[in-house]
C-alpha cells in the first residue's frame, strides 16, 4: 500500500501543486486512481464512431423541438420559464459546445446511457490529467491533441453569436466559487478557450434592468457572453433574497438575445432524458430518421419510455429526467424488485423515464484502500459537434459523483 500511495503522490502531486487538478481527493475520499486502464485501438475507434453518429441523431432532433408546441416541451421537462430561451437557435453550430455521452460496454456493443450536454464535468481529467498519467505510465494517450478542439468549439460559437448580431465583447466564465471541481473545470475551460474572458463566481452575477452584470465592489461589469457551469433547470427556479425570480429574468434575457450563453440553450433540450424516450418512439414508428440513423439508434440506444413497459418482462432502470451523477436512479429486476437504489436525496421529485437495464462490466482496480471491484463506465466527449476525448469511471452499479476516475492509455 505504501508503494501505491507513493506512486499516487508522484502522479498527482505536481498537478495539485500547479493548481490545475486539485480534486484528486474529494470530501476526504480518493477520487483519482494511481493506476491505468488500457483500451484497445478498436474500442477507442468504436467509442468515437458511436459518439459522432449519436451526435448527428441528437442534432437532427433539436431544431424540430425548437419549433414544437409548448405542450411537447413541457412534457420533455422544459420548465415554463425556459420555454422561450430553449427556442433560441444559434445557426451553424452544434446544439452543444461541450457535451459528453456515457456508454456501457456490453456483449451487444456500446450502449449509450445518457448525454450530458448542458453542464458536463470530467473535462480536466480527460483533456489534461489523462495526458499526464499516460506520460507517467509510459503509454500512448488516447486523447492526444484533443484539447485543441475546445478552443475551436468556443471560437466557433462566438463567431456564430457575432454573426447573429449578439454583442460578444464582454465574456465571462462562471461557476460556484466554493465548489473546487466546478471552479477548477471552469477556469480550465476559460484558459483552453483562448477567449479574452474573465472569471466571476455565480454569486457575483446581478440582473439589472435589461442586462446581466458582474458585481465587483460597487461597480457593475456588463456580461455579453456567459459560460456557466450551472444547470438551466436550476436557473429556472432561482430567486434572490427578496423573492424576485432572477433566474427567470436571466432566461428572458437569453430569449430576447440580450445575453449569449455557453453551452447554448439548445443543449438543454438534449440534457433531458425524456428526449431519449422521444427518439426511441420515433425509431419504433420508423419515422423521421434516415436508415443510417435508424441503425445507429438500434445499435447504440436503449429502449426508453415515459411509462414502465418492462415490468414482468425484463430488467429495467428508472431515471429522473434531469438527474445527474446517478441521482434518483433505481435498478430493477424484471419482476419489479429494486436491486440498487441511489442513496442521495436529490431528483426524486422529478418525472421519471424507464429504460432497459444493461450491466456495466466488472473490473478490479488498485485504490488507497486496496483492491476494489467495481463497474466500468465510459464517457466520450462531444466537442463542437465532433467526437473527442474519453474518460473512464469505476464505481457501483449506479455511477455517482464519488465513483473513481481511472486514467486510460493505449499500447504504443
Amino acid at each position: 500500500m505504501t508503494d501505491y500511495l507513493n506512486r499516487r503522490e508522484q502522479l498527482y502531486g505536481p498537478l495539485r501543486a500547479s493548481g490545475v487538478f486539485t480534486w484528486d481527493w474529494l470530501y476526504g475520499e480518493e477520487y483519482a486512481l494511481a493506476c491505468l486502464r488500457e483500451i484497445s485501438p478498436d474500442l477507442r475507434r468504436r467509442l468515437a464512431e458511436a459518439t459522432a453518429r449519436l451526435g448527428r441523431v441528437f442534432a437532427k432532433v433539436v431544431p424540430v423541438l425548437q419549433q414544437a408546441d409548448d405542450e411537447l416541451l413541457l412534457e420533455l421537462g422544459v420548465p415554463k420559464e425556459a420555454l422561450a430561451a430553449v427556442r433560441v437557435a444559434v445557426a451553424g453550430i452544434s446544439p452543444t459546445v461541450i457535451g459528453r455521452f456515457d456508454f456501457a460496454e456490453t456483449d451487444d456493443g456500446l450502449k449509450m446511457l445518457e448525454c450530458n450536454s448542458d453542464t458536463p464535468t470530467g473535462i480536466v481529467e480527460a483533456f489534461c490529467v489523462n495526458e499526464h498519467a499516460c506520460r507517467f505510465f509510459g503509454v500512448k494517450n488516447p486523447n492526444e491533441g484533443m484539447a485543441a478542439q475546445i478552443a475551436a468549439a468556443f471560437r466557433g460559437i462566438i463567431r456564430a453569436y457575432r454573426r447573429q448580431g449578439h454583442a460578444v465583447r464582454h465574456i465571462w466564465f462562471s461557476s460556484l466559487d466554493w465548489h473546487e471541481e466546478d471552479k477548477g473545470t471552469t477556469l480550465y475551460l476559460m484558459r483552453q478557450s483562448g477567449l479574452p474572458a474573465r472569471f466571476a463566481p455565480l454569486e457575483k452575477l446581478r440582473v439589472w434592468e435589461d442586462g446581466l452584470y458582474v458585481l465587483d465592489g460597487e461597480r457593475l461589469h456588463p456580461v455579453d457572453v456567459l459560460y456557466r457551469l450551472h444547470a438551466l433547470e436550476k436557473l429556472a427556479e432561482e430567486t434572490d433574497t427578496d423573492g424576485y425570480p432572477t433566474g427567470a429574468h436571466v432566461l428572458r434575457l437569453i430569449a430576447e438575445r440580450k445575453l449569449a450563453v455557453i453551452n447554448p440553450p439548445s443543449a438543454f433540450l438534449i440534457q433531458t432524458k425524456a428526449l431519449q424516450a422521444l427518439i426511441w418512439s420515433l425509431h419504433e414508428s420508423g419515422e423521421f430518421f434516415s436508415p443510417d440513423e435508424q441503425e445507429c439508434i438500434a445499435a447504440h440506444m436503449l429502449p426508453t419510455y415515459f411509462e414502465n413497459r418492462f415490468r414482468g418482462t425484463e430488467a429495467y432502470v428508472s431515471k429522473p429526467i434531469f438527474g445527474r451523477e446517478g441521482g434518483g436512479v433505481v435498478l430493477y429486476d424484471a419482476d419489479g424488485t429494486a436491486v440498487e437504489r441511489d442513496g442521495e436525496t436529490l431528483y426524486w421529485e422529478q418525472p421519471m423515464i424507464y429504460q432497459k437495464r444493461v450491466e456495466l462490466p466488472v473490473v478490479t482496480v488498485e485504490t488507497a484502500n486496496g483492491p476494489y471491484e467495481g463497474r466500468l463506465l465510459w464517457g466520450s466527449f462531444w466537442i463542437g459537434g465532433e467526437a473527442s476525448a474519453i474518460i473512464a469511471r469505476v464505481g457501483g452499479a449506479i455511477t455517482n459523483n464519488m465513483s473513481y476516475y481511472l486514467p486510460v492509455g493505449m499500447p504504443w
